[in-house]
């Protein structure tokens, strides 16, 4: 795969549409355990607590993983651990993981995890989902939930009927799975289902986030992104919205190529002010300061910043003298 389109494999989008809709997932790929949940009281990303557990996971590998802490309906506390296998490819000790996972989290923490993981790869007959072995004196069956994203291809019409976000994520990721070899078809979906949004009459922030979403996994080379871009702009300028995150690569690749400097500043610092918010006159100046090179850099990297930490942080770690 080109380097183009590697983005397609990240994980970071799939982290941030749970984060962003996780009630909403429960209630769409593990319906049963998500009816034992009282979604009137929140529900707590544990990110520290299993970054503990996970800290010598593999390296290089793409996963999407989540501790949460939610609590029943009769009022106790539960804790689940929900992991996106996103590899393409199928893993032989992927259930031995998930049973670590889940040892490593009671054994830290005294707490069992009812564990859920969301398979996204292109192989029906992979169907991981429990761990055991036995012997005439010690036995184990550790079983957990999945989810085959590849089943709903046979559900096409009721994900087009659904109104839960999860039915826009699971289309985009199978669009964008039956299209690796036909990446004008990919562009034509991508359209669709960006559209669709609206024709929804979503709220703006849903829009906006499944919107993040649907760009990032259904990547597309330069050439057929602007002319997507070209032809959704068509679209959008009947509606009030306007939407950033193609635009954002577009408008930054046009003003490179121009090689203008305060062009490039002006951009970025206007993309960084649509991402995380009003920029304290300190990151501004500082920003200033930064090469040509560096303010590519910094406009690839903001792509991906959701708060103004993010930016404080990629420029400590760029800071010039």
């Amino acid at each position: 795969m080109s380097e183009e389109l590697s983005r397609a494999d990240n994980d970071s989008p799939w982290k941030e549409v749970l984060e962003a809709y996780f009630p909403q997932a429960m209630q769409f790929f593990f319906p049963q355990t998500a009816a034992l949940i009282n979604w009137q009281r929140p529900h707590e990303f544990l990110d520290k607590e299993f970054q503990q557990i996970a800290r010598d996971a593999e390296q290089g590998r793409r996963y999407a993983d989540k501790l949460v802490k939610v609590w029943q309906i009769q009022g106790e506390e539960i804790w689940l651990l929900i992991h996106v296998e996103i590899q393409a490819k199928p893993e032989d000790t992927f259930a031995a993981r998930m049973f670590s996972y889940s040892l490593r989290i009671f054994d830290r923490f005294a707490q069992p995890a009812i564990s859920l993981a969301i398979l996204c790869d292109a192989d029906f007959t992979w169907r991981p989902n429990q761990y055991s072995y036995s012997y005439p004196d010690s036995s184990l069956d550790f079983k957990f939930g999945i989810v085959k994203l590849l089943d709903y291809q046979n559900r096409w019409t009721e994900l087009e009927k659904s109104d839960n976000p999860f039915a826009t994520v699971v289309m985009a990721h199978l669009k964008t799975q039956q299209t690796t070899k036909k990446l004008g078809e990919r562009k034509t979906w991508k359209f669709s289902l960006i559209r669709r949004l609206y024709e929804l009459g979503l709220p703006e922030t849903d829009i906006r986030n499944l919107y993040r979403f649907i760009d990032w996994v259904m990547i597309l080379p330069k050439g057929l992104e602007a002319e997507f871009w070209q032809e959704f702009k068509q679209f959008e300028q009947e509606r009030t919205m306007s939407y950033i995150t193609t635009g954002e690569r577009i408008g930054y690749e046009r003003g490179k190529e121009e090689g203008k400097q305060e062009q490039g500043q002006t951009l970025v610092l206007r993309q960084l002010q649509r991402r995380v918010g009003e920029l304290p006159q300190e990151a501004r100046e500082r920003i200033q300061t930064l090469s040509l090179e560096q303010l590519e850099a910094l406009g690839e990297a903001l792509l991906d910043f959701t708060a103004i930490e993010d930016l404080l942080n990629w420029l400590a770690a760029n800071q010039t003298v």
